[in-house]
C-alpha cells in the first residue's frame, strides 16, 4: 500500500513508514516480553505446585490450593458434609418425615471433584498452561463439586412413604346392630404422586441446602363422606321406646308402647342421589307402621250406635234402653304421617288422630220423631228340648238386636248387627249343620234367632232380598207352641253363617223401625214397631211334598267312646219341596208379590260307639 502525500512531499512518506515499523516493533516486543514473562510466573507455579493443586483453586468455599489430591479429598470428605447432614424435611397429609440428602440418593463424588480441581491449569491446551494459574492466583478459581444423584433411590423412598400416605376411599357406613346406630366414617383416599415429588426433590437437592416440601398427594373424595347426621337421627329414633296416646278425653283406652326392637325394625337407611350428590336418607317405614296402627284399631275403633229404645206398651213412648255411642275411627293414614315425622325429630310421645262420627239417634229422640207409635208385628218359635248350650246361644243372639233401630229405606243384616260369633262374645259350642252332617261348632242355635227375624219380615209385609234356608228339615223350626210338629212351618226357616249367609230386609216405609227381641228358655219372640202403613199379608204354602224318606241310619266305631257307650251325632229327616208364596197388599192393593222355594235333602240318623259294644240299637229301639 502507497501512502501518497496530498502535497507530494518525499519526507512526509518515509517519515509515516518509519512511525508504524517502530509502533509494530514495540508492540511485539512488549507482547513477547509478556508472554515470556506470563511462562515464567507459570512455569514457576507448576514447578512449585507440582502434584499439588493450584493456589487459588476452591471448591464450594473449601481452598485446596497446595494440597495433593489425597489431601483435598479427605478434606472434602470432611467439610463437604451436606449428603449426610443436610435436613430434608418432607410434608404430606398432615405428617411429616426428616431425612438426609443422601438418603434419597444424593451424595459427592469426592474423588472426582478432587481431580477436577488438581486439573486446573493442567488441561492439555497452552492457553489454559499459561493463564488458568495467573487467574487463580489472582482472583481464584472455584469450581463446583461433582453431584451423583441415584433418582432410584429417591423414588424408592417415595414408595415407602406412600406406604404411610395412601389410603383407599372407603364411603361411610350406616347400619343398625342390636337396636343400635353403627357408625364408620368415610375415608378420602390418598395416592402420592411420585413422579411430581421426586421433581420437587430433584429441585431442592440442587440448592444444596436444607429445604422443606409439602409431597403432591393426589386425594379421592368417596360419594358419602359423613354420615354422622343420620347416626344422629338414629339414636334419637332408639334412644327410647315411642308412646302412642289418644287425645284427650279419651281415657278408655291406651296408651300404648312401641318398643326399641320395634322402632328398630321400622327404621329404613336409603342411599339417595340427587344432582351429583350421594348421601344417606333414615326414614320409617310406613308398612310396618301402619300395621302397627291397624292392630290397635281393634282398641280404638267403635262403631257409631244410634239409641236403643225399648217401646213402652202403657205409655206409648220410648224409653232409653242403651245410649247412643259417638262412633271413632283411628285415622291410620295421617297418624303415620305424624308419627313418621315426630320420630325422625326425636318426639317419643304422640297422640293418634282420631275421627268421630256422631250418631243419628240421640238418646233424647222421641217416638214422634221417628215415627214409631205402634206394634206392628210379633213373631214367637220355640225350641223345646234344646240344649243348655243352644239356649245359650239363642239368648247371646237376640241380645244384638234388643232394641235395634233401622232407619227408613234402609236394608237390614241380620249377619252385620249380629257380629262375631265367638266365646268371648258369650256364645258357646252346640250342634249346628255344616256341609253334610250335623258337628259341634260355636255358636249353633242362632239360627232360631235369624229364622224368627225371617218370619218376622215375612208377616210384617218387608221385602226380604237374601235367605237361605237349612240343609235339611230341623223339628225345632216347626215346633208349635206345645211342643208339637207344624209341618206348614216347613219353608219358613232361614240359616245365617256370618259372614256368608246372610238374612236381608228392606225398611221400604218413612218411618224408623224398632226391633225388640225376647229370647226364654223354650222360645223367642221379635217384634217390630213402627207406624202401620195400612199393610197386609196374604200367604200359601204348599207344605212338604215330593217326600223323599230319609237313608237308613250310619253306625261307625268311635276309639274316644267307652265300651257300650252310644251316641247319635245326628237325626234323621225325609227331604221334601216346599213353596211359600206370599202377597203384601197395602190399602187394599197389591204393593208386591214374592215366593220362596225351599228344597230339603233326605237326612241321615247317625251314631257312634265305643269299641267292644256288642249291642248296637237301632233307631227303632
Amino acid at each position: 500500500m502507497m501512502i501518497k502525500d496530498p502535497h507530494n512531499r518525499p519526507w512526509a512518506k518515509s517519515w509515516q513508514v518509519s512511525l508504524l515499523v517502530k509502533i509494530f516493533t514495540a508492540l511485539t516486543t512488549f507482547f513477547v516480553v509478556c508472554n515470556l514473562f506470563v511462562a515464567g510466573i507459570s512455569s514457576v507455579v507448576h514447578i512449585l505446585y507440582d502434584q499439588r493443586i493450584l493456589p487459588g483453586v476452591s471448591v464450594n468455599g473449601v481452598a485446596l490450593g497446595g494440597m495433593t489430591r489425597a489431601e483435598a479429598g479427605d478434606l472434602l470428605e470432611h467439610t463437604l458434609n451436606y449428603p449426610v447432614q443436610g435436613r430434608v424435611v418432607l410434608k404430606a397429609s398432615g405428617q411429616s418425615w426428616v431425612t438426609t440428602p443422601i438418603n434419597l440418593g444424593f451424595q459427592f463424588d469426592h474423588q472426582q471433584t478432587t481431580l477436577n480441581a488438581y486439573q486446573v491449569g493442567r488441561d492439555t491446551s497452552i492457553f489454559s498452561w499459561l493463564f488458568d494459574p495467573i487467574f487463580a492466583l489472582l482472583v481464584g478459581n472455584s469450581i463446583s463439586p461433582v453431584m451423583i444423584y441415584n433418582e432410584k433411590v429417591a423414588e424408592q423412598y417415595m414408595h415407602t412413604l406412600a406406604l404411610h400416605i395412601d389410603q383407599p376411599a372407603m364411603e361411610a357406613h350406616l347400619g343398625i346392630k342390636d337396636n343400635m346406630v353403627e357408625l364408620t366414617a368415610g375415608q378420602i383416599g390418598r395416592n402420592l404422586d411420585v413422579p411430581a415429588a421426586l421433581l420437587a426433590v430433584n429441585s431442592g437437592l440442587a440448592a444444596l441446602r436444607d429445604f422443606s416440601i409439602t409431597l403432591p398427594v393426589q386425594e379421592t373424595r368417596p360419594a358419602i363422606l359423613d354420615a354422622s347426621e343420620q347416626a344422629v337421627i338414629i339414636q334419637r329414633i332408639l334412644f327410647a321406646p315411642l308412646i302412642l296416646s289418644m287425645p284427650e278425653g279419651y281415657n278408655d283406652v291406651g296408651p300404648w308402647v312401641v318398643s326399641v326392637e320395634s322402632l328398630a325394625q321400622m327404621l329404613v337407611i336409603d342411599r339417595i342421589d340427587q344432582g351429583g350428590i350421594s348421601s344417606y336418607q333414615v326414614t320409617i317405614d310406613q308398612e310396618a307402621l301402619r300395621n302397627i296402627l291397624h292392630d290397635l284399631e281393634i282398641d280404638i275403633n267403635r262403631e257409631v250406635q244410634n239409641a236403643r229404645f225399648i217401646f213402652n206398651d202403657d205409655t206409648r213412648l220410648l224409653d232409653l234402653h242403651q245410649s247412643a255411642v259417638v262412633g271413632r275411627r283411628l285415622d291410620v293414614a295421617t297418624s303415620v304421617i305424624n308419627i313418621s315425622q315426630a320420630l325422625l325429630e326425636g318426639e317419643k310421645n304422640q297422640v293418634l288422630v282420631i275421627l268421630t262420627e256422631p250418631p243419628t239417634v240421640l238418646d233424647d229422640a222421641t217416638g214422634d220423631q221417628l215415627g214409631i207409635h205402634e206394634l206392628i208385628w210379633a213373631e214367637t218359635s220355640y225350641y223345646y228340648g234344646s240344649s243348655p248350650e243352644r239356649i245359650q246361644n239363642i239368648k247371646a243372639a237376640a241380645d244384638r238386636f234388643h232394641g235395634l233401630l233401622v232407619p227408613p229405606g234402609a236394608v237390614f243384616s241380620m249377619a252385620e248387627a249380629l257380629g262375631d260369633i265367638s266365646l268371648d262374645n258369650g256364645y258357646a259350642e252346640a250342634l249346628i249343620i255344616f256341609g253334610d252332617q250335623t258337628i259341634k261348632g260355636i255358636g249353633g242355635g242362632v239360627c232360631q234367632v235369624s229364622t224368627t227375624l225371617f218370619r218376622t219380615a215375612f208377616h210384617a209385609g218387608f221385602p226380604i232380598s237374601e235367605r237361605h234356608a237349612h240343609a235339611y228339615r230341623v223339628s225345632y223350626y216347626e215346633q208349635r207352641p206345645n211342643g208339637g210338629i207344624d209341618p206348614t212351618l216347613a219353608g219358613l226357616d232361614a240359616t245365617v253363617f256370618v259372614p256368608l249367609v246372610d238374612v236381608k230386609f228392606t225398611n221400604d216405609t218413612p218411618y224408623w223401625l224398632l226391633m225388640e227381641t225376647y229370647a226364654r228358655n223354650t222360645s223367642i219372640t221379635w217384634k217390630f214397631y213402627s207406624t202401620a202403613d195400612g199393610r197386609s199379608v196374604e200367604w200359601h204354602t204348599t207344605g212338604p211334598m215330593n217326600i223323599v224318606e230319609a237313608p237308613e241310619p250310619l253306625y261307625r266305631e268311635n276309639p274316644d267312646l267307652e265300651k257300650d257307650e252310644i251316641k247319635q251325632l245326628d237325626w234323621e229327616a225325609e227331604g221334601a219341596d216346599v213353596n211359600v208364596t206370599r202377597l203384601v197388599y197395602r190399602n187394599g192393593s197389591l204393593l208386591f208379590h214374592d215366593e220362596f222355594r225351599t228344597h230339603y235333602l233326605p237326612w241321615q240318623a247317625v251314631f257312634e260307639y265305643g269299641p267292644g259294644t256288642t249291642d248296637i240299637p237301632t233307631p227303632e229301639s
